[in-house]
């Protein structure tokens, strides 16, 4: 047999709802009328309506005022309760004003697309959203797809690798692309392919993943590298190299940031690769969409002032 599903409300109407809670709080059929904008009639005919459909007569007069049955009075909580919860789950949000928002978004990161992006977006920010606020999630895989489609973060900002496979309830925006260079100490003065392959290096993996695209890239040319530090964080490696023989490639807009900070050079690298992509990923169907779609819009004409200013 069909399972019929919540055949008590099927039976009723529930725009009477509404009618019995007026009705209780004001024990009055004008007063309840009044509220709802109905005619004294049209309610009496609704309370009969609902007399009707459960069974009792709910509601009777002594003197001016509507006095609730036993059975009226054991229902009048729970309805008002459900109405207050479905009346505030209902409401339409309202539009985003990025102005006065004092919204909080949870952004997947890396230390490199934080590095990336955030200098520049809170620069912006500062005047045009003063009060958004963020939570800034590392998470141990990229586009941190699972966090995305449970509502657990609102943006993901990740890069591209050979295995990317687009998923159909994400966006995905191509935000930065840049070529890869190679960073060492001060003393270095060439960088040949012999000398990239003779050489110890660092490689920062944030996912803790076993191999990165310059490995993928070198294996089909044949070759392989000698990796001495794998580190999930780009914070210490930039030093680590200036105080070592390592050689660590990076993309170009880091590696020119770190310069001025620090004593590394920078070298081209020394094989063809694709170039380097930060993406931003969203749910198609974002919990925040105002504030989300807002950001979006932000950070690809914050990409554009990125890209032609370098």
């Amino acid at each position: 047999m069909m399972n019929i599903m919540h055949p008590a409300l099927r039976r009723l109407d529930l725009n009477l709802l509404p009618v019995f809670d007026a009705i209780y709080r004001h024990r009055s059929v004008r007063l309840a009328a009044d509220e709802l904008a109905m005619s004294t009639s049209a309610l009496s005919h609704a309370l009969s309506r609902l007399r009707m459909t459960l069974n009792d007569p709910l509601f009777y007069r002594e003197g001016h005022r509507m006095c609730p049955s036993v059975y009226a009075a054991q229902l009048a909580p729970s309805i008002a309760s459900a109405l207050k919860f479905l009346n505030q789950e209902l409401t339409p949000q309202p539009e985003f004003e990025a102005s006065s928002s004092t919204e909080c978004l949870q952004i997947a990161i890396t230390d490199f697309t934080a590095f990336c992006i955030f200098p520049a977006l809170m620069h912006q920010l500062q005047h045009n959203a003063p009060g958004l606020r963020f939570e800034l999630l590392y998470l141990p895989h990229s586009p941190a797809l699972t966090e995305l489609l449970a509502g657990e973060v609102d943006l993901a900002l990740g890069f591209s690798t050979p295995d990317d496979v687009r998923h159909p309830e994400l966006d995905e925006i191509n935000w930065f692309e840049d070529e890869y260079v190679v960073i060492s100490n001060k003393s270095r003065t060439q960088l040949t392919l012999e000398d990239y392959l003779a050489a110890r290096h660092l490689v920062v993996t944030p996912w803790n993943e076993k191999r990165g695209v310059l490995d993928l890239q070198l294996e089909q040319m044949g070759y392989t590298r000698q990796i001495a530090i794998k580190t999930p964080s780009m914070l210490s490696a930039p030093f680590i190299v200036a105080e070592s023989d390592l050689l660590m490639a990076i993309p170009r807009f880091a590696a020119e940031k770190l310069v001025p900070a620090m004593d590394i050079k920078i070298f081209a690298l020394p094989f063809e690769i694709r170039p380097f992509e930060v993406k931003i990923y969203s749910h198609k169907r974002s919990g925040k969409r105002g504030a989300t779609h807002w950001l979006k819009a932000v950070l690809q004409l914050l990409a554009q002032e990125v890209n032609s200013g370098r």
